[in-house]
């Protein structure tokens, strides 16, 4: 049976801004995503018939709940694929944790399934796939840095030319993505982000710049929620970032720092103190 195995890495949200809720119930967004080399590792394997999906954390849902196999539920009806695979989902990226676990899960699955059966399918196609499977696939699959408008399917490439140097640390437990939505149509909204001083910055390869360009909007709401999230936030700049920020709807926290050792320094110093504390860096495909 042949098998693909593909790295799925995190997403963090460098800035996040909410712009309003659609028609359709979703939220229009404008978003600064940059993907980090804390990465999922993904494995499908083909199969004579059926979609199965199993991971090393026994708490995942493994059937349609589960955005790998809603993925490949998609392009099996859509490309009429007439065979199954078994998706083993290698968890790195905590749960429900704002870095996009699912999703990149899902990008992952739609890469190995075009490598397998040699589609060699043009980006937008995968897009469109990406899309149906859930509102961050589309960015997962596109990698890197990118602006994210309309739902998160509306993509801008940056050409980065930053290396950033990051701590993430999550307090252990999830948050609802949905309730955050609702309570932020109750906010009164009075500082915005500006996605596009930041994209200024990571193009001209300014780290004081993508400093002062940090912003989530979801950050207030989340912090009253769970005040727990804020003094990670305090915890990272006390150990030396440059700048902290919540990524997506929490509860993840990321530092960034002028260098490596410091990141490191700040890891040594954190580590333990909370269930989860990665060091890590901006991810280069084929090689981060």
């Amino acid at each position: 049976m042949k098998q693909i195995t593909v790295s799925a890495p995190a997403k963090i949200n460098l800035t996040l801004d909410v712009l309003g809720k659609r028609a359709d119930g979703y939220h229009d967004i404008e978003s600064v995503m940059h993907q980090v080399n804390l990465c999922d590792r993904v494995s499908v394997t083909q199969i004579p018939e059926g979609i199965e999906v199993c991971s090393n954390r026994g708490e995942l849902p493994n059937g349609k709940a589960n955005l790998a196999y809603r993925a490949a539920e998609v392009m099996v009806s859509r490309l009429g694929i007439k065979t199954g695979f078994r998706i083993f989902l290698e968890k790195n990226i905590p749960l429900g944790a704002g870095l996009a676990g699912g999703s990149t899960d899902a990008a992952a699955v739609i890469k190995a399934i075009d490598q397998l059966l040699g589609l060699n399918m043009p980006l937008n196609d995968m897009l469109e796939i990406g899309q149906q499977a859930g509102s961050d696939v589309p960015f997962c699959l596109l990698g890197d840095t990118a602006v994210a408008r309309g739902k998160g399917e509306l993509l801008t490439r940056v050409n980065r030319r930053i290396k950033l140097h990051l701590v993430l640390v999550n307090p252990g437990f999830q948050v609802s993505t949905a309730r955050v939505y609702n309570l932020i149509d109750q906010e009164t909204i009075t500082e915005r982000p500006n996605a596009e001083r930041m994209v200024e910055a990571l193009t001209d390869g300014d780290f004081a710049g993508v400093i002062s360009s940090l912003g989530n909007v979801m950050e207030k709401v989340t912090l009253k929620l769970h005040p727990e999230v804020a003094a990670i936030k305090d915890n990272l700049v006390r150990a030396g970032a440059a700048g902290a920020l919540m990524s997506g709807s929490g509860p993840t926290v990321f530092g960034l720092f002028s260098d490596a050792e410091a990141a490191r320094r700040a890891f040594k110093s954190l580590n333990g103190l909370y269930p989860y504390t990665f060091r890590c860096s901006s991810y280069v495909e084929n090689g981060g």
